[in-house]
């Protein structure tokens, strides 16, 4: 089969498409034919060496991916040939990666894939809202009628926020960085959409949630920068969530921020267990089964060009480019 794969880290050009031996399910494994995969910066992270190595080489990239089954191990329970399934947390713990023409994945990782959604759709939803959904629920324990600030409300995990947060009914309040994000997001139901460029932002914000007494929940999902600032916007007891900037190094209001009893909560996605993953992953699912989850998909690839959409993926996570909306999807 073919694979994307690296002999060692490094940049883009690393990733090579080659054949490979297709693997064979261990017993509590399922082999799957793999329909479409995703991009995420985790992947990068890990082809560049910035995380912790690759267990041995030659190291086939990618966390997640959506395809149906193939075969099933002797111990497999729930699924069988023919079946769609989706997952994600693949490509570290020991674990190779998706971006292969079949994936080996343990059952206790994935999950059954909506009649009405497409393996692309699967694959775009997959990290990003497992994330959203740990950080909003698992970490901030989001109630009805809390508001909910998000960052880059057209990103993978942003999007997820936002229509996880109004599935659970909550208030959102989404920054994004044009005129033409801001009608994507306006149509993930947002309650109030704002271009971070704006010189009055933090004013329209203010505005909006004097009536509650602040913001609840600020998902952050950029590398932190002002706390000073997100300190200032929130609520008693609000919750402050991170969950990227892995080089950041704000300043810290430790005043402002324990006279109002606030809370900052940090979490990884793949420290989650497969049983806390498992909640999210229903719960995205009922979702789409309900018609009320919209996958966002920036780009699609050829598996073949892994590295141009490592490439692309690197300029807009690190480069700020600006010039991707949604996630980046390889098809083999």
């Amino acid at each position: 089969m073919k694979a994307a794969v690296i002999q060692k880290t490094g940049g883009p050009e690393v990733i090579q498409y080659i054949d490979v031996e297709c693997p064979a399910p261990a017993p509590t494994e399922v082999l799957v034919k793999v329909g479409a995969v995703a991009v995420n910066p985790i992947d990068t992270y890990i082809r560049a060496g910035m995380v912790a190595k690759p267990p041995e080489f030659p190291y086939t990239i990618g966390c997640d991916m959506a395809g149906t089954v193939e075969q099933c191990g002797d111990q497999v329970v729930g699924f069988q040939k023919g079946d769609r399934v989706w997952c994600s947390n693949q490509g570290m713990m020991g674990r190779q990666g998706t971006f292969a023409e079949f994936v080996s994945v343990d059952q206790k990782w994935l999950y059954e894939t909506p009649v009405n959604q497409s393996d692309e759709a699967a694959a775009a939803s997959a990290l990003v809202g497992i994330t959203a959904h740990l950080g909003l629920f698992l970490h901030a324990g989001l109630q009805t009628s809390d508001v909910v600030f998000v960052n880059g409300g057209t990103g993978g995990v942003g999007s997820s926020v936002v229509q996880l947060a109004k599935a659970a009914g909550a208030y959102v309040i989404a920054t994004v960085g044009s005129e033409e994000k801001k009608k994507q997001c306006k149509k993930l139901n947002a309650d109030l959409v704002l271009n971070y460029h704006d010189e009055n932002l933090d004013e329209q914000i203010q505005e909006f949630t004097n009536k509650f007494g602040g913001i609840h929940v600020w998902y952050e999902t950029l590398a932190p920068g002002n706390l000073d600032r997100t300190v200032s916007l929130m609520q008693k007891r609000g919750r402050i969530i991170l969950m990227a900037g892995r080089s950041a190094r704000p300043e810290f209001p430790v005043g402002p921020f324990y006279v109002n009893d606030l809370r900052m909560i940090g979490f990884a996605m793949f420290n989650a267990s497969p049983e806390e993953q498992r909640v999210c992953a229903d719960a995205i699912n009922a979702l789409s089964e309900a018609g009320k989850w919209k996958a966002q998909i920036g780009k699609t690839f050829s598996l073949s060009e892994a590295a141009e959409a490592h490439r692309l993926q690197e300029e807009n996570t690190s480069g700020g480019a600006g010039t991707l909306s949604g996630k980046i999807i390889l098809v083999p």
